[in-house]
């Protein structure tokens, strides 16, 4: 078998290995960036005493680009890293207007449709008790 006939082998066992890797918990959006208070992902628990403040989340919604549906496919969606860090931190921010200590349960969601792609980060504000 030629290299070319391989290629569409290879292809699908690496995408397969990508998706597997994706199920599960989920990963963090970010592992070692500091905010000024506790971020707790969907799958981290919090093991101090706290009462919930309120549900924080920012979203947006925006037109998929050219470059995005070139030759009518998906070439590319979502956030990188670095964008998912800078919504984390105006979560953040939302949070410690309401006197929040940390956020936990924080989830990123990303949607698209065929015109259309957005996103939706959320997570439950907290204070600490006895504090």
């Amino acid at each position: 078998m030629t290299t070319f006939k391989k290629a569409p082998i290879l292809f699908s066992i690496l995408a397969a290995t990508l998706l597997s890797a994706c199920a599960g918990n989920g990963i963090p959006i970010s592992s070692n960036t500091k905010y000024p208070i506790e971020v707790l992902y969907d799958n981290q628990p919090l093991e101090r005493p706290y009462s919930e403040l309120a549900v924080v989340e920012i979203g947006s919604e925006d037109s998929l680009t050219a470059d995005q549906t070139k030759d009518k496919r998906m070439m590319f969606r979502g956030n990188d890293a670095k964008t998912k860090e800078l919504l984390t931190a105006r979560l953040v921010m939302k949070a410690q207007k309401i006197g929040a200590d940390a956020i936990i349960n924080v989830k990123y969601k990303y949607y698209t449709s065929v015109n259309k792609e957005g996103y939706m980060l959320s997570g439950l504000a907290v204070r600490y008790r006895g504090e």
